[in-house]
């Protein structure tokens, strides 16, 4: 995990890349006043679960904003971010807002001329970026690296949770990739004051995310349709009897057997506790409901 410094030309277009979060800081402290010790943010890392209370939340983004100016990001700066949603860069995000810069989102999968052309036109003078390719891939453009643990500075580490399974809780395992991604998060976190969970890696999200078993999902489009696939290969064949029990059962759930047996698939599918999804109705990149997940659907428009 890294951030880059650049040169910042006079002029630049950021209007396609630009995060605004108006109200955030002033969310995350109300938390940190009402509700200190709750569990904020959960992410697995190395195989264990890890959780940042609201005043530890509050806390990293004050250091982390000490971090940026000592690395000379001021209000007149832009901050880039690349890579996968998870705490350091909702934090890193929020310290950038404290000091009242300009906040961009890149998405990751960037090729070197894509890479190239995004940066010459959006300007950053300062970057975060995650996955080691990515860094590579920055490091190829003449970019230097800082540390992010040098910007945080020396803290105790993340704690291990216990019991935190039985509150409710939001899940993502989505990046920057979702343009419109970070602000949703943020504002659904902040606003409900529930704590917001990280798989540890994309290849482990299905497995985390029966751990976590949440009670809201924030998805974007793209991510709605790899979970109705993901739904596709954990049910019975079409054709089967044991599928057309599986259909039948979300057809007509207002019977005890029927709820019974969609009641039972959902917690196979680690969704027994889940409540709603969030998806923009409206968004270019909008996918059917599954059908399994269809009555937990929020429509924002």
């Amino acid at each position: 995990m890294s951030v880059h410094e650049l040169k910042r030309p006079p002029i630049a277009d950021t209007t396609e890349w630009r995060v605004d979060l108006p109200k955030a800081l002033e969310q995350l402290r109300h938390w940190a006043q009402v509700s200190p010790l709750q569990p904020a943010l959960r992410h697995k890392r190395h195989g264990q679960w890890f959780v940042w209370r609201w005043i530890d939340a509050l806390r990293d983004v004050e250091r982390l904003a000490d971090g940026l100016r000592q690395q000379g990001f001021t209000e007149a700066s832009r901050l880039a971010l690349s890579g996968a949603f998870e705490p350091n860069l909702l934090l890193l995000a929020l310290a950038a807002q404290h000091i009242g810069g300009e906040l961009l989102t890149l998405p990751d999968n960037l090729d070197a001329e894509a890479l190239h052309k995004t940066l010459w036109r959006s300007r950053p003078t300062h970057a975060f970026v995650q996955a080691r390719q990515t860094q590579q891939l920055w490091l190829s453009q003449g970019q230097s690296l800082l540390d992010f643990p040098e910007l945080l500075g020396p803290v105790e580490p993340a704690q291990r949770p216990s019991r935190w399974w039985q509150r409710p809780q939001l899940w993502s395992e989505e990046g920057t990739q979702w343009q419109a991604g970070l602000s949703v998060l943020l504002e659904q976190w902040l606003t409900s004051g529930h704590a917001l969970a990280f798989p540890e890696s994309p290849g482990s999200a299905s497995r985390d995310r029966r751990e976590v078993a949440p009670s809201g999902l924030l998805l974007s489009g793209e991510r709605l349709h790899l979970l109705a696939a993901e739904i596709e290969s954990r049910l019975a064949p079409l054709g089967t009897w044991r599928r057309r029990l599986c259909d039948w059962a979300i057809a007509h759930p207002e019977k005890g057997l029927q709820r019974l047996i969609k009641n039972r698939v959902r917690r196979l599918l680690g969704f027994h506790n889940l409540h709603f999804i969030w998806q923009a109705t409206r968004a270019p990149d909008a996918q059917p409901t599954p059908a399994w997940l269809s009555e937990f659907k929020r429509d924002i428009a």
